[in-house]
């Protein structure tokens, strides 16, 4: 903490070194993508455009892991909202955070996800991790999670990583859809995509302004950490 106020009494932004060289500049024109891209199995290197991959048979989803905010739960919340009955495919849903979960509560999205009989985890990283929860062996899962490779979110899992909408419109489908159809449920979204993808801002959350406000620090406390950040910009 100590740390951090004396960067914001003084903040310095990370910048290229003058003269930097990189090893390579990519450019990539975002009007020349017209679909979702996806990363087939079991490589996070092969991406593959929805196209080449639609009809896949999806058996369980995964929408989770430090690669979503609390964005892409409304998104995939109000994607599911459309769907009547239980799913076709096992649904995990695991909010990075704690936070992320409270206020998905407040906003009702956790209902949603009962109804379609999704299974929400405790916050954090849960399927992700490898070492906690797990994939039926064997099975074809789409996944937000930063990685696929081999078995590590089930022995013999073959696994997609996607974005968490697409992650929802293959849950509701139980394959993966048609560039076509994933753009006909997402189009739903536009209408409100400035509350969907409103970020959760840790100083409009009272809770935690209540709980910052009293945190206290000795004057001792606040020179070791001044002499820890000077040692460290050595």
């Amino acid at each position: 903490i100590g740390r951090m106020e004396e960067w914001l009494a003084a903040p310095v932004l990370m910048e290229a070194d003058k003269g930097a060289k990189y090893f390579a500049t990519i450019d990539i024109n975002m009007d020349d993508i017209k679909e979702p891209i996806l990363c087939a199995p079991n490589d996070p290197d092969d991406a593959r455009l929805l196209s080449e991959v639609a009809g896949d048979k999806i058996d369980e989803v995964f929408i989770g892991s430090c690669m979503t905010n609390i964005g892409h739960f409304r998104a995939a919340g109000k994607l599911l909202a459309t769907h009547d009955g239980q799913l076709p495919t096992k649904l995990w849903v695991a909010p990075p955070t704690k936070m992320d979960a409270a206020q998905l509560t407040a906003e009702g999205y956790y209902s949603t996800y009962g109804k379609v009989g999704a299974r929400t985890e405790m916050p954090g990283c849960s399927l992700c991790m490898g070492n906690q929860a797990r994939v039926e062996e064997g099975c074809t899962v789409v996944s937000t999670s930063t990685r696929n490779f081999p078995n590590r979110l089930g022995k013999g899992a073959n696994v997609y990583l996607a974005s968490a909408e697409l992650a929802a419109v293959s849950a509701i489908l139980g394959r993966l859809p048609t560039p076509a159809e994933y753009l006909s449920h997402y189009k739903n979204l536009d209408a409100t995509a400035a509350d969907t993808y409103r970020y959760l801002n840790f100083d409009k959350v009272p809770t935690f302004v209540d709980k910052a406000g009293k945190v206290t620090m000795s004057a001792d406390i606040r020179a070791e950490a001044k002499k820890l950040q000077d040692k460290m910009a050595q």
